[in-house]
């Protein structure tokens, strides 16, 4: 080692405190580049189980092998696996529940196809005969009697074929079951042959199963014994190796050895990178890339004051070695050299530290992601070579642009100018020239330190700096997150309930109803709903409905605004019950005779003209008013009038599930034998059926009610996307606040840093100040002035740039989510705080150690 490495251990050892502070953010900043990397790749990772788990594991599918192109496949070089795979057809099943689910599917796997297409068996063992079979575990829920292990099944499987005009279709799994108007099945099995099975196990339903398919799965065994040269199966493949070519390859293959099709596993394969268009892992790696970035600036930002201050610190020092014959590359490359030890030390500690930290935030998370993603599989921590260089590539890069100009500006300094120490501060008394209002107000003390921060500005500017960038990242991700709560929150306004289930026209009431007695439900509420148009004339518009007339957002035709009037029919008790509580007589709203409802007076939403929300009255019309009712006709090119109905009263009462949410829509209660004079006639008016309903426990609700539903029934649990939604944000505001308190901490030690040597630097000005009469009082008064500037200039551009940034973060989510513009004003008040207290301390810590020095030391300068 030279005398000038020698040179720099020892002032790295005798600076202990900024070497120490330098070095916790160098590990600060290289376990976020390596927890962001493994992040990355970890996440990857996750998306290759899951799509395993759902798919199975294979990466292309030649369609429509024999025997001798199955022995090719397996011979040729890039081929690690070869599973076999067929499917056999469909079967008719008359015990099924499930009006969506007729038929049985029958598909036959080889040996390794139960292992790679992750087939979980609950009871007894995998086929290992053509004649034997494994039934899901659904069917013995869904089906009218209960099958066994043992027990033999005879079936006539063949395909599923579906006439539509002239053209005959042969459907498979991803095809649902094709209804009529009456949503009766218009398919058929033909070609079908008779088949007998012994049943010798029980699976779960397997996951790639879609959840609209027609049959349910059951698997048999595919002996490639009995395979021939005129036998057509699938034979699925996995890849030594992954790469780009294997679309060409595989299609190269296939036509080589004379197969038809080839599949790919498009999803899969795009999780190795080989895909050509992926939106989704542009959008993760664009991400990184942003987070990569910053963490660079932050990080750059931070090394390079600790080696400028180094600079700054050693320039008498390196002024004395250039007297004595130290050369400009000697100077520059003792200033590498400081970075290659800080490097060596920070770079293996940080590494650590940011797979330890991911691996703990994996552990914290991953329960809450499997549910959010609806998941069986969690997060790993995984680490690559790849991840790993490039996390040391990073930091190295990040550390040598740190070093890089305060390297130069070391060989450059002259041995008068760093003996002087006058190569930091060249400036003249116009530059730190004062107003008189400081020292007027706040004193001379004030005056004095305001012209140290002129005198020393890169060093004020990068105290600054981090200061506005630590103010930005807070404001912006707290933002982020309280309006990823707020749209959800948004998204759930009205939602008074925690089930729904839809259904079919074809469906009958008692069917809805017998759902809603089951013991999970502790409320519920049946609605039949349809939509008709009508006009309204412009004396009975709303106020911002005349306003979007009058801007030309709205058309009148024949001199009338159309609008949608939104039916809600009530059965007999349900409508019992309204009337009680809105206190009208019953009888006058049953009257076929003369149709009468009850509507709801005002809506609220987001007005576009006063971009605020509003609740108003939806028209203006009075009691005993009617609303002509218009559609569309056979044979008609405009709506026609059919009917009208009499406004019996208004009332801002509603029930669980409807909601009144729209400007330009009437929504009116009518009784059941209302309804059925006005549509009496009408063909084309459907009526839709909603079940709403609340349950202390939904997830075991959901069980039961998919137990008793018929096949045109849909049930959506928005208690468990409301959980999902919520769970999302939390695993994300870990990753952001995680990611914000990392850049806050490299910040912050770059603010101690720099005051706290800058304050070591002004040692000989503190004690010329002392020396001539400056009593404790105002030197403290002169340090918390620095403070109170430091932070004001800080506020003063940091929270106008992040309400900027918050501005196009609001104009952005608005596009989806309407709601008014509102500053993250705790937030704000938060950072204020914050900033005053962390520059404050770093003055206060660093001026205690000053106040211990005689003044005669002071003098001299003399750093330690």
């Amino acid at each position: 080692m030279n005398i000038m490495n020698k040179l720099t251990l020892r002032n790295l050892k005798e600076n202990k405190r900024r070497t120490l502070v330098t070095i916790i953010g160098v590990i600060i900043a290289v376990s976020m580049l390596t927890a962001v990397s493994t992040l990355g790749v970890s996440f990857i990772d996750l998306l290759k189980r899951d799509s395993i788990a759902r798919d199975g594991e294979w990466h292309a599918q030649f369609i429509g092998v024999n025997n001798e192109q199955a022995k090719e496949l397996r011979k040729d070089s890039n081929m690690e696996k070869v599973i076999l795979s067929n499917n056999l057809g469909y079967a008719n099943w008359k015990d099924s529940k499930n009006d969506s689910k007729p038929y049985l599917f029958f598909k036959q796997y080889d040996e390794q196809g139960f292992e790679q297409f992750l087939i979980t068996l609950k009871e007894g063992t995998f086929p290992k005969a053509s004649n034997e079979i494994i039934i899901p575990d659904e069917m013995r829920k869904k089906g009218n009697s209960k099958y066994a292990i043992g027990e033999e099944i005879n079936v006539s499987i063949g395909e599923r074929h579906f006439q539509l005009e002239e053209e005959d279709s042969i459907l498979t799994q991803t095809d649902p079951l094709q209804r009529n108007e009456e949503g009766k099945s218009v398919e058929e099995i033909q070609q079908a042959k008779s088949y007998t099975f012994k049943i010798v196990g029980i699976m779960e339903t397997p996951s790639w199963e879609p959840s609209w398919s027609p049959g349910y799965t059951v698997i048999s065994y595919l002996d490639q014994k009995e395979l021939t040269t005129s036998s057509s199966v699938n034979a699925s493949v996995v890849m030594k190796k992954v790469k780009q070519s294997i679309y060409e390859d595989s299609e190269s293959l296939a036509k080589k050895l004379a197969i038809a099709k080839v599949d790919f596993n498009n999803e899969l394969l795009r999780y190795y990178g080989v895909s050509s268009n992926d939106n989704l892992l542009l959008t993760m790696y664009s991400l990184i890339g942003i987070v990569i970035l910053v963490i660079v600036i932050g990080s750059v930002a931070l090394i390079y004051n600790a080696f400028a201050i180094s600079v700054s610190e050693r320039a008498r020092h390196l002024g004395m070695l250039s007297s004595v014959g130290a050369t400009k590359k000697q100077k520059r490359n003792s200033v590498f050299f400081e970075g290659v030890v800080i490097g060596g030390i920070s770079i293996p500690l940080g590494i650590i530290a940011g797979i330890v930290g991911i691996g703990i935030t994996f552990t914290f998370i991953n329960k809450y992601l499997q549910d959010a993603l609806n998941s069986t599989q969690g997060l790993n921590v995984v680490i690559t070579p790849y991840s790993i260089l490039f996390s040391i590539i990073i930091s190295i890069v990040t550390i040598f642009i740190s070093t890089y100009l305060p390297a130069r500006k070391a060989s450059k300094i002259s041995a008068i100018d760093a003996i002087r120490q006058t190569q930091d501060i060249k400036l003249s008394g116009k530059k730190v020239k004062t107003s008189k209002f400081v020292r007027k107000v706040f004193g001379i003390e004030a005056e004095i330190g305001l012209k140290n921060l002129k005198r020393n500005k890169r060093r004020y500017q990068t105290t600054v700096f981090s200061l506005i960038i630590s103010i930005l990242l807070f404001l912006v991700v707290s933002y982020f997150t309280d309006n990823m709560k707020k749209s959800v929150e948004l998204s759930q306004e009205n939602i008074d309930y925690d089930i729904t289930v839809s259904a079919e026209s074809n469906v009958a009431e008692e069917e809805m109803q017998i759902l809603a007695n089951v013991p999970s439900i502790t409320e519920s509420n049946l609605i039949k709903s349809t939509y008709v148009s009508t006009y309204l004339d412009k004396s009975v518009l709303s106020e911002n409905n005349t306003k979007s007339v009058e801007n030309g957002d709205a058309f009148l035709e024949e001199g009338k605004l159309p609008f949608t009037v939104n039916f809600f029919v009530l059965s007999e008790s349900a409508f019992k019950q309204y009337a009680q509580e809105v206190g009208f007589n019953i009888n006058e709203y049953t009257n076929p005779a003369e149709p009468k409802g009850i509507v709801i007076e005002n809506v609220s939403y987001f007005d576009p003209y006063g971009e605020k929300f509003v609740e108003e009255k939806v028209l203006n019309a009075k009691p005993g008013d009617y609303i002509d009712l218009y559609m569309y006709r056979e044979g008609s090119e405009k709506e026609e009038m059919f009917n009208k109905v009499q406004i019996g009263l208004f009332t801002n009462e509603s029930f669980m599930g409807m909601k009144a949410d729209n400007y330009r829509m009437i929504t009116m209660i009518i009784s059941n034998e209302v309804a059925e004079n006005l549509f009496e006639n009408e063909k084309n008016i459907t009526m839709n059926y909603n079940l709403y309903l609340n349950s202390d426990n939904p997830d075991k609700a959901e069980e039961e009610l998919d137990d008793l539903k018929s096949g045109s029934m849909y049930i959506y649990n928005v208690e468990k996307n409301r959980k999902q939604s919520e769970q999302m944000i939390m695993i994300m505001s870990v990753f952001m606040y995680g990611f914000i308190t990392l850049i806050s901490l490299i910040s912050i030690a770059n603010i101690f840093n720099t005051i706290s040597t800058s304050i070591s630097l002004r040692k000989r000005e503190f004690a010329m100040l002392r020396s001539v009469g400056m009593t404790p009082t105002g030197f403290n008064k002169m340090i918390y002035f620095e403070s109170i500037f430091y932070g004001i200039k800080a506020l003063m551009y940091g929270i106008p740039i992040s309400i900027g940034v918050i501005a196009a973060l609001y104009w952005s989510i608005s596009n989806t989510f309407e709601y008014g513009f509102e500053l993250p004003w705790l937030s704000i008040l938060f950072v204020v705080i914050a900033i005053f207290i962390i520059v404050a301390s770093a003055m206060l810590y660093s001026v205690s150690k000053i106040k211990k020095e005689n003044i005669i030391d002071g003098l001299k300068q003399e750093n330690d």
